[in-house]
């Protein structure tokens, strides 16, 4: 899952009178296709946020200061659009001095919500003067969030069992056979749960994401996209920047999908990051004096492996009356290992686990599965498959997967767990619909001069993505050496200073140009 995570957290303070509601209305900016007039020249009606909140997190990122939200309304099918339409979530919090346009962002996931992360990222584009300069704009894409319909596959009950149940990974005849069965099952119940069922599902991809797009830039009054991408987000910005490649004015893509890899090949990658930064990880811990997994940094896989493994067939209490399974704990390692500063956290967490405490863990677990306090799921998890199974052609040679799965633990092999590899399909293997896109280099003929960031140690998006990405768009590389996934906005001076300059002015980083520490 590519989830730029951090950028909920931080969040402005202090709770204002809602805002009067203000209807905005204006001709469509910038080239509009044919048959798409009404919905490139709607009005806005920008109100209070509170309606809006459908998580825990988006409740409390809701309470920032000088924020409004709206409803943008879109085609459901773009080949249809005088038939059904949907309505996708915005947030706004207005520039404060000259204004140049609006910086449109979208945090990852798939099937994480930008109004969060745009509310999230008010302190920061402050501090930086992007705050003066832009609206601040963060869209909930079709399916996700406030956005109308949500995807809905499984119940909070559901969810909750899934993940308790460490059967799913046996690799034997039988197992692989349960899977599926859970598998198609699944598929199923999106079909059946989300509103408008398989039409819905048909039209959340990218490739309509991307349309989506260039009818929020006309409303918002832009005759070209400033676009700030993190994670998945950068695959929107691809397909954005192809489809629209004259409508762009500046892009910033941070954390890098790598346009040309397919399910299998971002799989491996993937794990050979989270390898990565399980080794760093390692390292720093070995130097710790409570270090759970030892001081000998070369033995730490093993040290992990006999900590975790025990918990398939006996999982630990976590206090609220569910236990830590195997496949919450390697989650909650996952989660912090998306940044440095939740390692301390991680090495408490392992450091319960050998008391036989999981709670640590399985909240991390949480957080990354956005479970709340009182046991509600958001919709990301749902969404994510949802996406996924329509973004890239479907594996369903169990040959291919069998291969994918032993290679995954020999570039991430703290996540073995020591059982025979599962040749078992995955949902989209049973997905009610077709996939709309597939992976490719994109032909961006046109398109303004883009800026990729990519870190070295990314444990979520390789480095080699950004690299291949940014040539890919024919655009600037700008490499930040750290090990954390997505950098820009998040207090690393050299990095925000070069976006930042980039998206005002248009200043492109020379080549090669790299950064490091904060």
């Amino acid at each position: 899952m590519l989830l730029a995570a951090s950028l909920a957290a931080c969040t402005s303070s202090g709770k204002t009178e809602p805002p009067a509601p203000t209807t905005e209305s204006h001709p469509p900016s910038g080239p509009v296709p044919a048959g798409l007039e009404r919905f490139y020249g709607q009005s806005l009606t920008w109100a209070d946020c509170a309606p809006y909140a459908t998580s825990e997190d988006a409740r409390s990122a809701f309470q920032a200061k000088d924020i409004q939200c709206a409803r943008l309304t879109v085609p459901l099918d773009y080949a249809k659009p005088a038939g059904d339409t949907i309505t996708l979530g915005l947030l706004r919090r207005k520039a404060t001095g000259d204004r140049i346009g609006s910086l449109v962002v979208n945090p990852g996931g798939p099937g994480a919500s930008g109004m969060v992360a745009a509310a999230g990222l008010i302190k920061p584009v402050t501090s930086t003067g992007l705050g003066k300069r832009f609206d601040l704009v963060g869209f909930d894409p079709r399916g996700i969030g406030a956005s109308q319909p949500a995807i809905h596959c499984l119940t909070d009950q559901e969810r909750d069992a899934d993940r308790a149940d460490d059967s799913e990974t046996d690799g034997s005849p039988a197992g692989v056979l349960k899977q599926e069965s859970q598998e198609k099952d699944f598929a199923a119940k999106c079909a059946q749960r989300t509103e408008d069922g398989t039409g819905m599902l048909a039209n959340v991809g990218t490739r309509d994401v991307a349309k989506d797009l260039d009818v929020l830039r006309s409303v918002l009054g832009d005759q070209k996209l400033t676009y700030l991408g993190y994670s998945y987000g950068t695959r929107i910005g691809a397909a954005y920047a192809e489809a629209f490649p004259q409508n762009v004015r500046a892009m910033v893509l941070d954390g890098a999908v790598d346009p040309e890899q397919d399910a299998v090949e971002s799989l491996v990658a993937q794990g050979q990051g989270f390898g990565t930064a399980f080794t760093q990880f390692a390292k720093w811990c070995a130097a710790q004096q409570d270090c759970a997994l030892g001081a000998d940094a070369g033995g730490a896989v093993q040290a992990f492996q006999a900590l975790t493994r025990p918990l398939i067939d006996f999982p630990v209490p976590v206090g609220d009356g569910r236990k830590l399974s195997y496949e919450d704990a390697t989650t909650g390692v996952i989660q912090a290992l998306y940044q440095e500063s939740l390692w301390d956290t991680l090495n408490t967490g392992l450091n319960e686990l050998k008391q036989q405490r999981g709670a640590t863990l399985e909240k991390l677990a949480d957080i990354y599965n956005e479970r709340d306090s009182d046991g509600r799921y958001g919709t990301t998890q749902d969404a994510f498959t949802a996406v996924r199974c329509v973004d890239d052609p479907r594996v369903t040679d169990p040959a291919v997967i069998l291969k994918a799965q032993e290679e995954y633990v020999k570039v991430a092999p703290f996540l073995d767990d020591g059982r025979p590899a599962s040749a078992a399909r995955d949902a989209c293997a049973f997905w009610p619909v077709p996939n709309t896109s597939e992976p490719h280099v994109p032909n961006v003929e046109g398109l303004a001069k883009t800026l990729v960031i990519s870190t070295t140690n990314d444990p979520a998006t390789p480095y080699q993505a950004g690299v291949n990405l940014a040539k890919g768009l024919k655009g600037a590389l700008l490499t930040f050496e750290g090990t954390q996934h997505t950098v820009f906005l998040q207090g690393v001076k050299c990095v925000d200073e070069a976006g930042t300059d980039y998206l005002v002015d248009g200043t492109v980083p020379p080549d090669g140009k790299r950064c490091t520490g904060q």
